[in-house]
């Protein structure tokens, strides 16, 4: 005959499994299931939300998101942020537009944008692996100034006067999809195989689980990191060319705000904020539901202010998730 106590014990444990069932399985159906109720949603309030020109819409406004989550997605799966994402963004489009306007090729002055991208994320690497300045803090840093760069590179006024071929990247079509959407695929799939299928991803996983234990491992920690921020800062002047094309202007607060978006999209993906777990696959959740989140809300007329209030309570809430998922599973 067993003991109360024993009787306790396996009482206690039993409930401990049954939260870690429940908790799993919020982390990871809650997402597609809020994106579908969402979808839901949004179809019985606007009649224009499920026509194929809106569907084309969503897809083609979130491929900015989600060419630079997948950047963020390798960041925050080191344990890192980066805040200066938007910003690189804005640099970007700035420079990408001066050049053209100054007669510079297209091509030309996308490649230079491109450069000055990678750049920024040696920089940002310098300033993390060899100063030590906690990444928040460097990205942070970053985000403000160069924010300043643009405004003042253009004195704070819009460039125009593009070549028409340079719209096409934005706002063109193959094979009735929208270049930018095609873009984006091509990055996830990139993103997919580095994460998956070489070292370099799984030297990235095992920073973010034990950085400690990876660097007594003989991995370089140090040049993967730097690796990491080049990647973010390329694909997010990459996303910056696109914009630009889109947009056909280039606005010195072009990327504003964005890495609130991106952020949150890679962490309603599944990503870990703490680092070491999650799948780039999840993000492609995430950024569809921050793409349906943000149309939805324009179409019913949702005011810009409460739209910052919503995003703000859904990154709350998926990292709030997160966080209740690993004292779970601790």
């Amino acid at each position: 005959m067993k003991s109360p106590a024993a009787e306790t014990i396996k009482t206690a444990d039993k409930g401990t499994l049954d939260r870690k069932k429940i908790v799993d399985g919020l982390s990871r159906f809650a997402i597609p299931i809020a994106l579908g109720v969402l979808i839901v949603i949004f179809s019985i309030m606007s009649s224009s939300f499920l026509t194929s020109r809106n569907i084309i819409n969503i897809f083609r406004q979130v491929s900015i998101v989600g060419i630079c989550a997948v950047g963020m997605t390798f960041v925050i799966l080191t344990g890192g942020i980066d805040l200066s994402v938007g910003s690189v963004i804005g640099v970007a489009v700035v420079s990408a537009s001066s050049l053209m306007v100054a007669g510079v090729h297209p091509v030309a002055a996308s490649i230079f944008a491109l450069l000055i991208g990678v750049v920024l994320g040696v920089i940002i690497g310098f300033f993390i692996n060899e100063v030590g300045v906690p990444p928040l803090i460097t990205t942070l840093a970053f985000m403000t100034a160069l924010r300043g760069v643009a405004y003042t590179t253009t004195k704070g006024l819009p460039v125009y006067g593009f070549p028409e071929s340079f719209a096409f990247l934005g706002q063109g079509y193959i094979g009735g999809i929208p270049v930018p959407v095609i873009i984006m695929i091509l990055v996830f799939i990139g993103g997919y195989i580095l994460l998956n299928k070489t070292k370099f991803g799984r030297y990235v996983y095992g920073i973010g689980g034990n950085e400690e234990a990876t660097r007594l491992s003989g991995i370089n920690v140090k040049l993967t990191k730097y690796k990491i921020y080049i990647l973010e800062s390329f694909l997010a002047s990459l996303a910056g060319i696109v914009l630009l094309s889109r947009v056909n202007s280039g606005q010195p607060k072009a990327g504003q705000g964005y890495e609130m978006d991106i952020i949150t999209a890679v962490v309603l993906g599944g990503v870990s904020i703490a680092g070491g777990s999650g799948k780039i696959t999840g993000v492609i959740t995430g950024v569809l539901l921050m793409g349906v989140l943000t149309n939805g809300m324009i179409l019913i007329n949702v005011d810009e202010y409460s739209q910052w209030i919503v995003k703000g309570v859904v990154l709350l809430a998926a990292v709030s998730l997160d966080q209740m998922s690993h004292r779970t599973r601790d």
